[in-house]
């Protein structure tokens, strides 16, 4: 005898986890980090929105689910905002080197550095990445201006990245990353504490 059928939100298959991260890529890179919901993100992938939160927690977190990065900048950038503004864009940078100098890590990061260059890359980048990763990181650090200062810190990184990693330019391919932090980490903090243009 069979008992009564069974009530409220069907289990997640295998699969459902799949499904939702990758109608997450589709819908952040189509219309950005600010317009897509995670209801929307929910109904495209045929679940319930309460499921997306199970798996993932917040619409921050599946962003960084969905980009598919070896390592959560957030968890590695947690030390940077810790020690307060005054230095962090010298830390800041030697969490990004020491990230992109590991070997292990590289080979996918770089897969992520070409995706850049592709329409939807450029949309995940620039209406996600900044605003769900680097933004609150100048929020936490308590700078004025995070909405200006951290996109002109996203500039330098991103530029540092491709040259260096990507187009393997000289001399900044093979230069110590005690060197690329004595060059690049003043002008990372200048973005971040020094004067900007009258708003």
């Amino acid at each position: 005898m069979t008992g009564p059928p069974r009530r409220g939100r069907r289990p997640g298959a295998p699969d459902t986890r799949a499904a939702i991260l990758a109608a997450a890529r589709a819908r952040f890179a189509e219309h950005g980090f600010a317009s897509t919901s995670v209801r929307s993100i929910a109904a495209d992938a045929g679940v319930d929105p309460a499921l997306v939160h199970h798996y993932f927690g917040t619409k921050d977190d599946l962003f960084v689910a969905a980009l598919e990065l070896p390592v959560d900048p957030r968890e590695r950038l947690a030390g940077v905002i810790a020690e307060g503004p005054d230095g962090a864009g010298e830390r800041m940078l030697r969490v990004f080197l020491s990230v992109w100098d590991d070997p292990d890590l590289r080979l996918p990061l770089l897969g992520l550095a070409r995706s850049v260059l592709d329409p939807s890359g450029q949309r995940l980048l620039r209406d996600g990445f900044v605003p769900a990763v680097l933004h609150p990181v100048g929020v936490a650090l308590g700078i004025d201006r995070p909405e200006v200062r951290m996109p002109l810190v996203a500039s330098q990184v991103i530029g540092l990245i491709l040259t260096r990693y990507l187009l393997e330019v000289e001399p900044i391919a093979s230069m110590p990353a005690d060197d690329v932090v004595a060059v690049y980490g003043p002008t990372i903090q200048r973005y971040l504490t020094g004067p900007l243009p009258s708003a």
